[in-house]
C-alpha cells in the first residue's frame, strides 16, 4: 500500500501485485502512480474486471484519458463512437467527450490513465481498500448509483446515464464546448 498524499519521488516503480489496492464499482483497482506522487501531472490505474463490468455513461471536463488493454477485450463507445478494443488496444478520450466501456470478455485487465492527475482521488472517494487482489463480488461492491453523481462531480466528471453502451447517441444538454 503507499500512501496517497506523500511527496512525488524521482522515480516510481511498482511491480506486478503493487500499488494501493481498492475496490472501486465492480473493479479491483490498483493505483500504480498517483497524482501526488506524480506532481499532478497523471493518475495511473491498473484495473481488473468481470464480463459485464463497466463505467457509467459520463464526461469529464477537467482531464483527458485513456486506456491500454493488457489482457482480455473491451468495448468503448466514445462520443457516439463504438471501438472493439482486444489485448493491446489502446482508445483515447478526450476531455468534454461522452464515453463508456464495458468488459466483453470474461475478464479485462487495463490501465486507465488521467492527464492531470486526480481520478486516484476519485477512486479512493468511490472505492474502498481491496481485503484481497481479487475481483470483488457483486455483494462487496455494489455500484452506488446515489452517492455516485455527486462524488463524480467533485471531480469534474458529469454522470450522464447508466452503466452500458448506448444503442443511439443520446443528447447532452449538459456537455461543455471543447476548446
Amino acid at each position: 500500500m503507499t500512501e496517497p498524499d506523500r511527496p512525488a519521488p524521482i522515480a516510481l516503480h511498482r511491480a506486478e501485485g503493487e500499488g494501493e489496492a481498492l475496490w472501486f464499482l465492480d473493479f479491483l483497482a490498483t493505483v500504480k502512480g498517483s497524482s501526488a506522487e506524480m506532481n499532478g501531472a497523471a493518475s495511473v490505474i491498473e484495473h481488473l474486471g468481470r464480463r459485464g463490468s463497466g463505467s457509467p455513461l459520463h464526461v469529464h471536463h477537467n482531464d483527458d484519458e485513456w486506456w491500454y488493454v493488457l489482457d482480455g477485450e473491451m468495448t468503448f463507445w466514445v462520443a457516439g463512437q463504438v471501438i472493439q478494443a482486444e489485448t493491446g488496444s489502446f482508445v483515447y478520450g478526450p476531455r468534454h467527450a461522452p464515453h463508456t466501456f464495458l468488459v466483453t470478455s470474461d475478464e479485462a485487465r487495463f490501465l486507465h490513465v488521467t492527464e492531470p492527475g486526480g481520478f486516484d482521488g476519485f477512486t479512493r472517494s468511490l472505492g474502498r481498500p481491496a481485503r484481497a487482489l481479487e475481483i470483488p463480488s457483486e455483494e462487496i461492491a455494489p455500484l452506488d448509483l446515489e452517492r455516485l453523481p455527486a462524488i463524480a462531480a467533485e471531480y469534474g466528471i458529469e454522470v450522464l446515464g447508466p452503466p452500458g453502451i448506448p444503442t443511439a447517441i443520446p443528447h447532452f444538454g449538459h456537455q461543455k464546448e471543447t476548446s
